[in-house]
């Protein structure tokens, strides 16, 4: 027993290999949000901060209800989620090499039987039984450092799980946004068929009547033909903006049912108010977060492969039983315990190699998430400026639409009092059709610039830590077939503990 204490002090006072430390980006500090610091002045006051729901700024049930139920059945979440269990069983096996990793019970029961030309028969039955145990002392790190991987992984599946989430609110409320605006533009395009095939009729009847020339019919009907023409790629973009949907819903291909209420209109929301800096935005994104697990599961392989330089350290002990039935046979009791050494002295190349093959992938992964960052703070500038500029956009062409309806009413009663020509009118229908649909694109392009902004923020993804990973139908299932141990129903960590704090001291590899 005191061996035994005296090597597990020993083993927890070395731990070879780089503490990690978040890595460093050297402009994020200074870096004030560009775009997105101009529109936070002005957007909404909301205490505590933008919402983690922002997708009920729109005020619309039916898109909450969806974004819920994609965050639910998604299969590309379900399957984060299961990852999330596979990290989990992956900590537990980290774990067991703190313990012995060699617990090994053995025992067999021989019967033998000898027959001798001219003799008797013997017989005999031999019974051995033993058990032997090997612990590898953790004197290098090698095991802690093992753990650590497994727990970065743990966080970085959890990163994942939560990017997941984000992407999913986002494409939901873009699809959804999409669907309102084509719905929008069929009903303009209607409209402005409906229209033009008035102004037809007035002008085959004026032809018939020998008040006007064929030229204004044909003229009127290949811009009524033309107006038409623009409806059914629509109604194809329709279809398949709804079968995109409906995909992420974990549905068949078609339209979907509770969308028939609120047709054609485009929701529109304000920003909610921006109190984290920047640089807190982007720490707290998912795939940032997910950057920086990775970082740190990699570092402690660096320290895992560097234990491979030295001497492995071992306690053995067995105890074994041996007893055969045969006359004058004797039973045998036999055990033995002490220490063993192992160590690759002639492999040295290898092992070598092999830690600088881990910290050449660490710098990969370093630069990966300087890039990542990089990408994080393009996005959010790049959300911020389209939905400021969409904005003014669509102060001008809200007064631009009216003064093209004003000309159209204009031309249409000079035409009927004969004034203009016909084609004065037919201009002023086109110039009134193409402002109405430039607005109704700009306006779905202002939530579609909306819902970046709130993308790029990595918002959306903290309502999911406080429902269960797994649905009940997939628990079930796998507790059926094996005993998980309470792992299935464990839960995520709070939203609050998504960016743990440094450790004290801790170094940079």
């Amino acid at each position: 027993m005191a061996v035994l204490a005296g090597a597990a002090l020993l083993s927890a006072c070395t731990t070879l290999g780089p503490d990690f430390k978040r890595p460093e980006v050297p402009w994020l500090p200074d870096w004030k949000g560009g775009s997105l610091e101009s529109i936070a002045a002005g957007s909404r006051a909301a205490p505590g901060g933008p919402a983690p729901q922002w997708w009920r700024n729109f005020k619309d049930p039916v898109l909450d209800e969806l974004v819920a139920q994609a965050q639910r059945v998604n299969p590309n979440v379900r399957i984060a989620g299961l990852r999330i269990m596979e990290a989990r069983v992956q900590q537990g096996i980290a774990g067991s090499g703190l313990y012995p990793q060699v617990q090994q019970a053995t025992g067999d029961l021989i019967a033998a039987r000898e027959h001798r030309t001219g003799g008797s028969d013997t017989s005999a039955v031999s019974l051995n039984a033993g058990f032997r145990i090997s612990w590898e002392l953790d004197f290098w790190g090698r095991f802690k450092r093992g753990i650590e991987a497994a727990d970065a992984g743990y966080l970085a599946s959890i990163a994942q799980y939560d990017d997941l989430q984000v992407l999913m609110a986002a494409q939901v409320a873009g699809l959804y946004c999409s669907i309102r605006t084509v719905e929008a533009r069929l009903l303009i395009a209607r409209q402005n068929a409906a229209l033009q095939r008035r102004s037809l009729d007035i002008a085959e009847r004026l032809f018939k009547s020998g008040n006007d020339s064929e030229l204004d019919v044909q003229q009127a009907r290949a811009q009524y033909l033309g107006t038409l023409a623009t409806i059914p790629p629509l109604e194809g973009d329709l279809r398949r903006t709804q079968n995109a949907l409906s995909t992420l819903l974990a549905r068949p291909p078609g339209p979907l049912p509770e969308m028939a209420a609120g047709k054609e209109t485009i929701p529109g929301a304000e920003l909610d108010a921006i109190v984290d800096i920047p640089a807190d935005l982007l720490r707290r994104r998912p795939d940032v977060r997910a950057a920086e697990m990775q970082m740190a599961g990699q570092s402690a392989l660096i320290g895992v492969s560097k234990a491979d330089l030295y001497p492995s350290i071992s306690l053995l002990g067995s105890v074994g039983l041996s007893v055969l039935s045969a006359p004058s046979s004797t039973r045998a009791l036999s055990w033995g315990v002490g220490p063993s050494l192992t160590w690759n002295v002639f492999d040295w190349g290898r092992l070598t190699n092999t830690v600088l093959l881990q910290d050449v992938r660490f710098q990969q992964l370093h630069e990966q998430y300087q890039d990542t960052v990089l990408r994080a703070a393009r996005e959010v500038d790049d959300a911020a400026v389209g939905f400021a500029k969409a904005g003014e956009q669509i102060a001008l062409l809200v007064e631009s639409v009216k003064a093209a309806q004003r000309s159209l009413d204009i031309a249409t009663l000079q035409y009927k009092e004969g004034l203009v020509d016909f084609e004065r009118v037919l201009d002023s229908q086109r110039v009134y059709f193409s402002q109405q649909e430039l607005l109704v694109v700009t306006r779905g392009g202002l939530a579609q610039s909306l819902i970046a902004v709130y993308k790029a923020m990595g918002g959306g993804w903290e309502p999911a830590r406080s429902r269960p990973v797994l649905d009940d139908v997939t628990r079930d299932a796998m507790s059926q077939r094996n005993d998980w141990k309470g792992i299935l129903a464990a839960p995520l960590p709070a939203a609050d503990e998504a960016v743990p704090p440094e450790p004290a001291g801790a170094a940079r590899p």
